[in-house]
Formats: C-alpha cells, sequence, structure tokens
C-alpha cells in the first residue's frame, strides 16, 4: 500500500510543479497554431544527407487550416512533414494519452518533456516527444516515429512570429535508412556500395531557414490544386 501511494505521489509531482496538466500544455500550443488560418513563407532548404550531394534550395512554403500544404521549388526539395504538419494534425485530433516525463533546459529555456502515445494502433504516428516551453506555450523540439519515417527529432528556433508558434528556423535529424527521400535522391544512395554504406553515419540533417511570412490574409484553395 505504501508502494502505491508513493507511485501516485510521483506521478503527480510533474503536473504539481508546473501547475498544469500535460493535457493542457498540449492544448495550449495547438490553441497558438490553430490561429494561424493560413501562411506563405520562404524556405532555404539545406540538406546534409552522407553519400549524396545537395545544393541548398530556395522554396516557397503555403499552408492552410487544416491540412493543405504545397512546396514550390526548382530543385530537389527535402523537407519532412514531420515538423510541419503531421504532428499538429496528430495532436488536434486528441485521440491520445499524454505524460510529463521531466523538465529540460533548452537554449536557457524550461520545457517540459511530454511523451504523447496515440489510442487508436491503426495511427501512423506511433510516438511523439514533445519538449514544450509552457511560458510562449511553443514546441522547443519534439520527435516524433512513425510508421513510416522511423524517428524524426526537430529543433525549432523562434522569432518574430513565437505570438503564432511559428518558427524561423527549424533543423530536422533523420535517420536515412527509414526515412522516405525523393526518388532521385534515394536512387543515388542505392549507387553506393553496401561496404560504403557500412562505413558512413546513417543520420542525416535538413535544416530549413523561414522568412518573409505572411499569415492569415486568406489563401485561395486553388493554389493547393
Amino acid at each position: 500500500m505504501i508502494k502505491i501511494k508513493l507511485l501516485f505521489f510521483l506521478c503527480l509531482v510533474p503536473m504539481l510543479s508546473i501547475g498544469q496538466t500535460p493535457e493542457a500544455l498540449v492544448s495550449n500550443v495547438i490553441k497558438k497554431l490553430n490561429s494561424v488560418k493560413d501562411y506563405t513563407v520562404s524556405a532555404t532548404i539545406k540538406a546534409n544527407i552522407p553519400m549524396i550531394k545537395i545544393l541548398p534550395n530556395e522554396a516557397t512554403i503555403y499552408f492552410k487550416q487544416k491540412d493543405k500544404f504545397k512546396v514550390e521549388s526548382k530543385g530537389i526539395t527535402i523537407l519532412p512533414k514531420q515538423g510541419f504538419t503531421d504532428v499538429n494534425n496528430f495532436l488536434s485530433k486528441k485521440d491520445y494519452v499524454s505524460v510529463v516525463n521531466d523538465t529540460v533546459n533548452i537554449g536557457g529555456v524550461k520545457t517540459y518533456l511530454i511523451s504523447v502515445i496515440p489510442n487508436s494502433a491503426g495511427n501512423e504516428i506511433v510516438l511523439a516527444k514533445l519538449w514544450i516551453d509552457p511560458v510562449n506555450s511553443v514546441m522547443m523540439k519534439s520527435q516524433v516515429t512513425s510508421k513510416s519515417n522511423g524517428t524524426v527529432t526537430t529543433n525549432y528556433t523562434y522569432g518574430d512570429q513565437i505570438k503564432f508558434g511559428l518558427p524561423d528556423k527549424m533543423v530536422f535529424e533523420i535517420d536515412v535508412k527509414k526515412f522516405k527521400l525523393p526518388k532521385s535522391v534515394a536512387a543515388d544512395i542505392n549507387k553506393v556500395s553496401d561496404n560504403q554504406k557500412k562505413k558512413v553515419n546513417n543520420k542525416g540533417t535538413v535544416t530549413i531557414l523561414l522568412t518573409n511570412y505572411t499569415i492569415n490574409k486568406g489563401l485561395s484553395d486553388s493554389i493547393f490544386k
């Protein structure tokens, strides 16, 4: 009985220390993101993928609630959706269980690490870990494990658009073996011998700098056709 009471107390500590439940922390993040009905933003994309060379690429990203998303670019674009729409859509459905795990300092910001587990086994996302800044109600970091792309870790940096929960910089860490790359990029990797692949780190990064946001101007649905 003593052990049960102690376990129950320890489970309550994270909630008591922040004054909010993990559900409330996640809900505040989603509420801020949902205030953005649409946006257009310029993106500079730099991919560092083992065994291939990809030049920095300029793109324009369009988004409209709830899940319209489009990227216009003349070059090869590697743009993980986990950090843009996939996590937001998953969290908005509220079909999950969330637990506060720990407090973590990220760049001088005290965050709360929350594990989010879907209730449905048929969900594409298996597990999401979110490092949430409770003061600004934004994600400073996320780690999403999905059935299709393995685990993708995203680090967020904010500037003028933090009031909308929109970052100025995103750094994705991907597992090259599991992540779905564009066919042309995947073809280049397949040309590399198995011996060479064994010698190379399978972790890659994609850095995206976001500038010139235009928010809530009423994007037409025709843009996404």
